[in-house]
């Protein structure tokens, strides 16, 4: 395995501690061969099930073929094995037959953030990190602090002052993360990290592969829980576009090897008030239209300058998939109608079934089609949310 630059194919290695091309400056990627035929993998996949090791408990690690490898030490919490649950209410609601939802809300911090961050912290400690560090808008930092903490490593998390739901703001205190706050937007609190020169920090945004190789492993995970039959529609939230650059590889990988017969169609659905890659979409440019300002409810994809637009909009083409974007009104109203289902999630996640709904209504999804919808967030991760959503209606 080695590390490739996205734009000009420049290598290095595997271990480098590299964000960006030294000769363009582009994103990385983690470059996989696996060598083992399909039959083989999926058998060896569903039997790890039955082990209670570390790394076969991990619905992350247990996909190991597909990860770095060589490490002393994994830093896992059994994250991963989310379940696949069927939308009844809210499915139908949508105008859908055979919706189901793959809840990253459960994992051991409640976000999909989980995935990575155990790829991502195991190799900030193989190279002998002492802090480890991120930007969020609240979920990346709650999840960078708990595997810090297990880790035994040092946590920093930059945050946009005010505009962090305080729930995810108490988990990375709990966790003994250092808060830095910042006047300004993720997009400033991102550029703020990066402008530190510590070599004894190691960045842990979307930007760092090893966070999207953890990531990825969401694809494997449902593809085994579907026993190998693609769906034809797979729908996710998008933010800062590092999970659905993660899904394509994926895709591209499971393809590639032989796993998968048939691409689902990726779609990425945003926030109407956050949609920089909606809006590059449409104009079908090569350049990405930045919102300066983005402002949505759904704090989670509150950004405006996405870092990993050029690996989603790759993606998207490999997948012959496509973006939306949805108002907050729209976003409200799902998420109501997944916690009518039982099921629950934060506001972002619902902009899955809200987008879903749009494009049954515009004939372009097929009602019979079969689709999962990706949930990146518990439902309690934003309860100020809900108490004002519900208030609000109860008050028409």
């Amino acid at each position: 395995m080695h590390l490739r630059c996205i734009q000009c194919a420049a290598t290095y290695d595997l271990h480098e501690r590299l964000l960006a091309c030294k000769r363009c400056a582009d994103l990385l990627e983690m470059v996989v061969e696996v060598p083992h035929a399909p039959q083989e993998l999926k058998r060896g996949w569903r039997e790890r099930r039955m082990s209670n090791a570390a790394c076969d408990r991990s619905g992350v690690w247990r996909f190991r073929e597909f990860l770095p490898g060589g490490f002393s030490r994994l830093v896992t919490m059994a994250e991963g094995n989310t379940p696949l649950v069927a939308a009844q209410r809210s499915g139908r609601w949508a105008g859908l037959y055979r919706l189901e939802y793959k809840h990253l809300g459960w994992n051991p911090t409640g976000s999909f953030k989980d995935l990575g961050m155990t790829v991502g912290v195991t190799e900030a400690l193989q190279v002998g990190a002492k802090i480890v560090a991120c930007a969020s808008t609240g979920n990346t930092a709650a999840s960078l602090a708990a595997y810090a903490a297990y880790a035994g490593m040092a946590a920093r998390v930059y945050l946009p002052a005010g505009m962090v739901s305080m729930t995810k703001v108490a988990q990375s205190i709990d966790y003994g993360a250092e808060l830095v706050q910042i006047d300004g937007n993720f997009d400033q609190a991102l550029e703020t990290m990066l402008s530190q020169t510590d070599s004894r920090i190691y960045f842990l945004n979307s930007i760092n592969p090893f966070r999207i190789e953890g990531q990825k492993t969401v694809i494997f995970e449902l593809m085994d829980q579907l026993d190998w039959r693609p769906p034809d529609f797979i729908v996710c939230p998008g933010g800062n576009l590092g999970n659905s650059s993660a899904f394509g590889k994926a895709l591209q990988e499971l393809k590639a090897h032989g796993l998968i017969d048939k691409v689902p169609r990726l779609v990425v659905v945003q926030a109407a008030g956050a949609n920089p890659l909606y809006r590059t979409w449409q104009a079908q440019s090569d350049e990405l239209q930045v919102v300066a300002n983005p402002e949505t409810v759904a704090t989670a994809i509150r950004i405006g300058n996405p870092k990993s637009w050029k690996k989603a909009l790759r993606v998207l083409r490999f997948t012959d998939g496509f973006v939306l974007d949805v108002t907050d009104e729209e976003i409200g109203e799902a998420k109501a109608m997944i916690g009518r289902d039982g099921i629950g999630c934060e506001p972002a996640s619902a902009t899955t079934l809200a987008g879903l709904r749009k494009l049954v209504g515009q004939g372009i999804v097929d009602p019979e089609a079969r689709v999962v919808a990706i949930l990146t967030g518990h439902v309690l991760k934003d309860t100020d949310f809900i108490i004002k959503w519900h208030g609000r209606q109860d008050a028409k």
